[in-house]
């Protein structure tokens, strides 16, 4: 038997925790033993004092086990279990793709996935613009999808790491999130719970990104990378730009319109294309579906030009609720907002620099986002036609074009779009979409 406030001391005084007296805190903070005090200070021990890998591995495997673990070996799967879990940033589409891509490889994709918060897009919201799609299906309907189609995109649910849900709104409220440990805990504590083969993680560095700097993007690659493989999951993760939108648009309905082109081959996006296979292959080859990168891509182009991957899309959709055909009548069906205007470049020049938190703001501004989680979501607005970083522009020519509820939206989201674009004399060098690949 612990006492929860001697567990405190001994992290405030810098000491280690054992995996039992870790899993006896997680246990109070699920069966409410523990007080939300004791909770916010052992969360202060650990933002300043830190937690060892062991003391990480421990925690993450703890807030797993606080609810349901999903279990696949019954269904007898041909494949492995496999995902992926971006940190999130601005016209982050990728998951929409990559999910359908994988299944038509083989593996089998149950994502749990999360809603928007703040600047980055969620990949919840961006289904729920799909009419009659149902992100919360009961766990037998989720099985099944994930067993005939390959691949199920859906929504945390009460039963997954419930540990996390209070840890983290206490967190929020007590100026704890940004402790590497602890967001390493919380991001794999919920994939893990998902019974997971394989897992990597897109971290994302630059001005969109969660992490604030380069440096502290690699250090939670490497932590998640070393707690992921600890706790028994394969894990590797890749670091990727956010110093602008992933894709040319931004908002929830705009960016499905996105992937529904993606997938069906109508446009592929340079910068999205290569992140998503990046990733794509990564899973492949960490899953031993593939032996090397070069036979996963040749293995994921096939599925894209043969229309497998968007066959699993639109299967995936229907299976879920959603219209059948949604891959041929996307405009039937996905919401349009009633003013696009054009945002005119204020200079000439190149596209030297954005702040791409600003651009997920302005969408935000727009009714695209949240700022609070019980905030309600316009799926039809955003930002579309987003001008590259390294591009010429003349002035007065489009940087984006706003889709907007009402004017005085659209011009306000007019002005943060000009505002977050540098426009500069000299052709900016491009940096590369993926920095690092880190593995066990």
């Amino acid at each position: 038997m612990y006492l929860p406030q001697e567990i405190i001391r001994k992290k405030r005084d810098g000491g280690a925790l054992s995996a039992d007296e870790i899993s006896f805190f997680v246990r109070g903070i699920t069966d409410n033993s523990v007080t939300e005090g004791q909770i916010a200070a052992l969360a202060m021990a650990v933002y300043f004092n830190d937690m060892n890998m062991d003391e990480r591995v421990a925690f993450t495997l703890a807030m797993r086990d606080s609810g349901q673990v999903m279990e696949w070996k019954s269904l007898d799967l041909p494949g492995p279990v496999l995902d992926k879990h971006s940190t999130g940033g601005v016209g982050d589409v990728v998951s929409l793709m990559l999910g359908p891509m994988i299944a038509a490889c083989g593996g089998f994709v149950p994502m749990i996935s999360g809603r928007g918060l703040g600047h980055t897009g969620g990949t919840l919201d961006k289904f729920d613009s799909i009419p009659g799609y149902c992100t919360v299906p009961d766990p037998e309907l989720f099985r099944k999808v994930v067993r005939e189609v390959g691949v199920a995109i859906i929504g945390q649910t009460a039963q997954l790491a419930p540990s996390d849900k209070r840890f983290y709104s206490i967190r929020d409220t007590t100026a704890t999130v940004e402790s590497i440990a602890m967001i390493t805990g919380s991001i794999l504590s919920k994939k893990l719970s998902a019974g997971l083969d394989a897992l990597v993680m897109d971290v994302k560095a630059g001005s969109g990104a969660f992490m604030p700097t380069y440096e502290k993007s690699v250090a939670l690659a490497e932590s998640i990378v070393a707690v992921g493989n600890g706790a028994g999951t394969r894990t590797s993760a890749l670091l990727t730009g956010m110093n602008e939108s992933l894709c040319p648009s931004a908002g929830n309905a705009l960016e499905v319109r996105i992937a529904i082109d993606y997938l069906s081959g109508a446009a592929r996006p340079a910068r999205l294309h290569e992140v998503t296979m990046a990733l794509c292959a990564e899973m492949l080859v960490i899953s031993g579906i593939c032996h090397t990168h070069a036979q996963a891509q040749a293995k994921l182009q096939a599925a894209l030009e043969s229309g497998a991957a968007a066959e699993r899309f639109a299967r995936m959709v229907a299976a879920l609720g959603g219209p059948a055909d949604l891959m041929e009548r996307p405009d039937a069906y996905l919401d349009k907002a009633p003013i696009v205007l054009p945002a005119p470049a204020l200079g000439s020049g190149y596209a030297e620099a954005t702040d791409c938190r600003a651009l997920g703001l302005a969408v935000v501004g727009l009714g695209g986002g949240r700022i609070r989680p019980q905030d309600p979501i316009d799926f039809a607005v955003g930002l579309t036609g987003l001008v590259e970083l390294g591009q010429q522009v003349e002035a007065g020519q489009p940087i984006a074009f706003v889709h907007a509820r009402t004017q005085d939206a659209a011009e306000r989201a007019v002005r943060e779009v000009q505002a977050a674009y540098v426009i500069g004399e000299a052709e900016p060098v491009v940096q590369p979409m993926i920095s690092h690949t880190i593995r066990p």
